[in-house]
């Protein structure tokens, strides 16, 4: 008969951590028409249910004299748009903000959900054996991987559906020179350059699925076992057990703040990099 033991679940994460810290590999808790769902997936689902949820009872329906939840609320995303709107450039925050929003707000709710009670201890018996039930999302790499592959598609979107192929191949490969000032022998020259350098960001930006990722859940799933290893008597002694990881768990939030922005941010800026021209490439081609 399956259970779940509530023993931790209002004790912080890090008073039933162990030294033995956050196993790599997510656990099956049970299938869903033939899926496995994992803790890890579980966890997902729950950040997702409490934003929605938690939106809807702040803001309710949107009023042109906004209550003090849509308030709170319009306050916290139009701080987020006017950092981001200067690195996609104006014409772009608008179609791109719902989704940068969306990864700030998850990938932040998600790496503090390590810190939450019950997370990391409450436990799940199945087969004579206790499964962790819940487990901090972001330290599981399919996790941090599905969001760099949503990343990465919605670069592309964004890229092909507001620059055009013609300005991705010309950011990558294109000669920016101005031909009128080096001369026709240079210019050739700098093209094939251009093309090498072009090669190279190509494997640079198939490689930002690798990097967005790893990133993300080295930092999550670091501070994680952090976190367990300093809750271990053995490490610390008693009374160390219980001052040194909540002082770890303050790192912690600070360090889920930077990555949801770092992720966020990198995502900006690669759409930026190409769809946040001033003139647009085709004034510099008519230029040359």
């Amino acid at each position: 008969m399956r259970s779940l033991s509530l023993i931790g679940l209002f004790a912080p994460a890090f008073v039933f951590a162990s030294s033995e810290g956050v196993s790599p590999k997510a656990t099956d808790l049970f299938t869903i028409a033939g899926f496995p769902i994992s803790n890890s997936i579980l966890t997902t689902w729950i950040i997702a249910a409490f934003i929605i949820i938690g939106v809807r009872l702040a803001v309710g329906t949107p009023k042109l004299i906004p209550g003090k939840g849509q308030a709170v609320v319009e306050g916290m995303a139009q701080g987020l748009r006017d950092a981001l709107e200067p690195i996609v450039g104006k014409q772009m925050i608008g179609k791109t903000f719902p989704l940068l929003c969306g990864f700030f707000v998850f990938i932040l709710l998600m790496n503090w959900s390590g810190l939450l009670p019950g997370v990391g201890t409450i436990k799940y018996g199945a087969h004579g054996e206790w499964l962790e039930a819940i487990r901090p999302a972001n330290s599981d790499l399919n996790t941090t991987l599905a969001l760099s592959i949503v990343s990465f598609l919605a670069w592309t979107y964004f890229v092909l559906r507001y620059a055009g192929v013609k300005a991705l191949i010309f950011d990558l490969f294109g000669n920016k020179a101005n031909r009128k000032e080096i001369g026709w022998g240079m210019w050739i020259m700098l093209s094939f350059i251009f093309i090498g350098v072009g090669g190279i960001e190509v494997v640079s930006i198939a490689f930002r699925i690798v990097s967005l990722s790893f990133r993300l859940y080295g930092n999550v799933f670091g501070g994680e076992n952090l976190i367990h290893a300093f809750a271990d008597p053995k490490t610390l002694g008693v009374f160390a057990t219980y001052i040194v990881p909540a002082l770890a768990g303050m790192l912690e939030v600070l360090v889920g703040l930077i990555q949801a922005f770092v992720f966020t941010l990198l995502s900006a800026v690669y759409i930026g990099l190409i769809c946040n021209h001033e003139g647009g490439h085709d004034e510099e081609e008519h230029a040359h």
